[in-house]
């Protein structure tokens, strides 16, 4: 099998993954569901759109324990929805900004283009939007934010190269790579392990970073893989390919150990998993090999379920709170599909 996808980042360029650090059992307060609902692990889920209505199209990429849900629109601004209402979370003085991720607390993580009109990361917190800077490169990227408020994300070096970087607390640091010229940090817990993917010297791999460690995870005997979540367990998640069909299948890394997570079955032979809340429940998209059908899905012991879609054929799952609740995108395809909170009945 072959597909289109582009390693660490496998659908759009502006759809990357996006993980919201949760750290408690806070019950959100979702809006009026729509459409139908979905069985997942027992349970069901109605699916409501978020975000501002007025738009093309919008993505919700990242929730934290309270519900609170941020993304951003086709007027290129991120958001936060916290019970409806819905806050522009500005720009750093550019046209743009992209949400990715939120904490606890509600600070928000993506990035925006910058007066001088290159991408730099963000922290948005309490209002204030605080440019975190980069590694002296065209352009920089934060994915994700823990609750001690470090920050992680992709950016540029002078010389070309784009590496995984760690912000702490006004510190930025390189992450370097498995032995290639790229790297991109995707997740951070709370005991401050990164994970993402690097190139090595001969292929793609994902890794978790600790403690100034960078460590190969491997793959499912494939050539390739990317780790794109991690919870406060130190349970990962993301992908794989397998060996000799080269389909991609969504993985966990648990106590060293790499889980085959499957697919959705029937037509389905792809999938990721995009993220992992603290009780080990799995979100991501499992999809056809001719990516005309993208549907989002929720694993929960040992099961994955399809979450569905609406007006189309096309949904993907983000992100994962304590309580379960999911959000992602649906609708009839990446351009015209909205953000969307799914929740448990």
């Amino acid at each position: 099998m072959t597909n289109k996808l582009s390693w660490g980042r496998l659908f759009s360029p502006t759809m990357v993954l996006a993980i919201a650090a949760c750290a408690s059992e806070d019950t959100p307060t979702g809006p009026s569901a729509e459409g139908g609902t979905s069985l997942a692990a027992g349970r069901t889920y109605s699916a409501s759109q978020v975000g501002p209505t007025s738009v093309a199209y919008s993505n919700a990429t990242g929730i934290n324990p309270a519900g609170q849900v941020v993304g951003w629109t086709s007027n290129n601004r991120a958001f936060l929805w916290d019970k409806g209402t819905i806050t522009d979370l500005g720009t750093l003085g550019g046209c743009c900004s992209y949400a990715k991720a939120i904490n606890p607390a509600g600070d928000v993580v993506g990035y925006s283009m910058s007066p001088s009109g290159r991408f730099h990361p963000f922290l948005w917190s309490r209002g204030v939007m605080t440019d975190l800077g980069g590694l002296g490169g065209i352009f920089s990227e934060a994915r994700a934010v823990n609750a001690a408020r470090q920050v992680v994300g992709r950016a540029y070096t002078p010389t070309g190269q784009q590496h995984a970087f760690l912000w702490d607390k006004g510190v930025i640091t390189d992450l370097g790579t498995l032995g290639g010229t790229l790297s991109e940090a995707n997740g951070i817990n709370s005991s401050g392990q990164v994970v993402g993917m690097s190139l090595t010297a001969s292929s793609v791999h994902a890794f978790i970073w600790q403690k100034g460690v960078m460590t190969d995870l491997g793959t499912l005997g494939g050539c390739c893989s990317a780790a794109g979540a991690i919870n406060s367990a130190g349970e990962v998640v993301g992908h794989s390919t397998l060996p000799g069909t080269g389909a991609i299948h969504a993985v966990r890394w648990r106590n060293g150990v790499m889980t085959d997570l499957g697919t959705l079955g029937g037509r389905f032979v792809h999938s990721q998993a995009m993220g992992i809340n603290p009780a080990g429940q799995i979100v991501g998209a499992s999809w056809n090999e001719g990516q005309t059908v993208i549907h989002a899905f929720i694993w929960s012991q040992g099961r994955m379920t399809d979450l569905g879609a609406s007006g189309g054929d096309y949904s993907l799952a983000w992100g994962i709170n304590p309580r379960g609740d999911v959000v992602g995108q649906r609708g009839s395809g990446p351009i015209s599909s909205f953000a969307t909170l799914w929740t448990r009945n």
